[in-house]
């Protein structure tokens, strides 16, 4: 079992103006931390899960690690949508139409 959170990326570089230098390498390190902190907390150990920490785009780095990591399932929240999300959030309607694995998409 493979659990992952995402960074979310700048996008434009005049965004990344407001933030302190080294934000992105802080924020990964608590991310990293904090997943490590959920995954030992809700995953039983003998599960044997691994925590994966990525950055850039949500739902392409969520697919691309499912691929590289050859995974069969790809399992992921959803927000109450939005009228303008339809049925999912944005990300996870990408992940579901993109991704070549079973995608399961659990609501809050």
């Amino acid at each position: 079992m493979h659990v992952m959170t995402v960074l979310p990326d700048f996008g434009m570089s005049m965004v990344s103006v407001n933030f302190p230098d080294g934000f992105e390498e802080k924020a990964l390190a608590e991310m990293a931390r904090s997943l490590e902190t959920f995954k030992n907390t809700h995953i039983p150990a003998e599960l044997k899960a691994r925590a994966h920490v990525a950055h850039g785009g949500i739902y392409s780095e969520i697919i691309k690690a499912a691929t590289s990591l050859g995974c069969d399932l790809i399992v992921l929240g959803s927000h109450r949508p939005e009228m303008k999300d339809y049925l999912i959030g944005p990300n996870a309607a990408r992940v579901v139409r993109y991704a070549t694995q079973s995608v399961f998409v659990v609501r809050e």
